[in-house]
This record gives C-alpha cells, structure tokens and sequence, in this order.
C-alpha cells in the first residue's frame, strides 16, 4: 500500500515536528475564532488553497468538489433536496458572518474538460456520477463559454448577473490569447459561480447589504501565478505587487457579484 504508506509516514513526521504548534493554534480558535474567508475550490490534488494563499488552520472554510461548483438555487429544492455548498454558504455567511467568498478555479483542470466534453451533445452517460454532477450544475457555465464566438473575437465581453441589477458585471476571457479553450472555460466557470452563489435568497440579501463580497480567483498549475478577476477591469489579474493596492481598493469599494 504505497499510498497509505505515505501517508501514515506523514503523520508520523507530523506527530514529531508540528503537532503540539498546531494544536496550540487550535485551542486558541475555541476562545477567538478568526476565519476570514469561505473558500470555495477545485478538488485537484495538485492545488493546495492553505499554500497558495499563506494560511494556517483557523483562516478560512475550504469546500473542495470537481470544477469548483456551486448549484444555482433553481437546482436545489431546499425542502428536499441540497448538496453540501449552500449548506457551507448558510454556515459561513449566515451563522458566523464571513463577509468574503472566494471561488478558485485553474488551468489544466481534469473536471472542465470533462465538461467541455459534454459540448454540443444532447446527452451523456446517466450512470456516471461525475457526469451528471457535471451536467446538471455546469450547464450554465458551459452555456456562458458557448458565447464566446468569432463575432466577439472568442474573448467577450461576457455579461454575467449578480445579487441585482447594479451588481451585474461583463467580463473579457483571456484577452491576450494565451489559454487554451479548456482553461477558457474554467474561467468562465469561475465567474458563473459568482451568479450561482448569488441566486440564494440569504446570499442575494447579504450581498445587496454589502455585508458578503464574491471574488473569483484563478491559479495556474504550469506556472504557479495566482489571478484575481477586476470587475472595473473586466478581466483576470494576476496579483502581483504590482496590482496588489489597486485590488484590495476595489474590494473595499464594491462587490464584484
């Protein structure tokens, strides 16, 4: 067993050297909990969210599933039916009043390429679990990325919907044509789930009173860079020291969904 071995050795490592530091931090949370964020992001193996942002146990929620989705509310009969996102959104948002989300999506994702896959086919294969979860709550990504045609040069501008009409923003997908038609779509995927968060009754009142902000983040597997989408900017930005203030400014001015 390999695998396991691997990991059981980890734990092993992980008893000798920063057990007692975490469980210190851990103890700490109980009196003075100080996550800041709900992090919603891709299950890849290869992308690690405590890594790519700096952040220790106690910093934020992390909700992990293939392609970084979160249904619509129209998916979800909240008297019978619901996956687990709404239910971490209701968590996070409502109950302990974490006023950012984050959804992250990357380049060379296994699960948008699935869904690409899926483009211009009536139907799929109803046995598969990865298929349907898919289908069912990437259509509307999918749908979006469709609109990405010659007339607009395949870059946009794309109009997505918010909490409300002023939280509406159009976006421009990879205007230096740089990524490939799968990484296009994770993009746009990103971004679709800013409108899908935002179709929750609970949410949609959270982000009208300014008191929730979506964002949309975007990692690079091949080069490490981690991209913010600019809603006045109407693209993905990679944050850098360079673009650093002028993000954090527009954050503490507006909502980007």
């Amino acid at each position: 067993m390999p695998g396991l071995e691997k990991l059981l050795r980890g734990i092993l490592r992980y008893h000798q050297g920063t057990k007692q530091e975490m469980v210190h931090q851990l103890n700490s949370f109980k009196a003075n909990p100080k996550a800041v964020a709900m992090y919603f992001s891709c299950m890849d193996c290869r992308l690690q969210p405590s890594l790519i942002t700096d952040t220790r146990p106690g910093d934020m929620f992390v909700v992990r599933n293939p392609g970084n989705l979160i249904p619509h509310a129209r998916h979800c009969n909240l008297q019978e039916s619901v996956t687990g996102e709404p239910a971490a959104l209701e968590l996070t948002c409502v109950k302990l009043e974490i006023r950012d989300v984050i959804v992250c999506g990357h380049s060379d994702c296994k699960a948008m390429e699935g869904l690409h896959n899926f483009k211009g086919q009536c139907s799929h294969d109803e046995g598969s679990p990865l298929g349907n979860w898919l289908k069912k709550y990437g259509g509307d990504s999918l749908e979006k990325f469709s609109q990405l045609t010659a007339e607009n040069n395949y870059r946009g501008p794309l109009k997505f919907e918010g909490a409300a009409k002023k939280f509406d923003f159009e976006a421009f997908i990879d205007p230096q044509k740089k990524l490939s038609e799968c990484d296009k779509l994770s993009q746009v995927n990103c971004l679709q789930q800013l409108t899908n968060i935002s179709s929750y009754p609970f949410m949609k009142e959270k982000i009208i009173m300014n008191k929730v902000h979506l964002h949309a983040f975007w990692f690079d597997i091949h080069t490490g860079d981690v991209f913010m989408f600019s809603r006045p900017r109407k693209q993905f930005l990679e944050i850098n020291e360079d673009t650093y203030d002028s993000l954090v400014s527009e954050t503490q001015t507006a909502s980007p969904a």
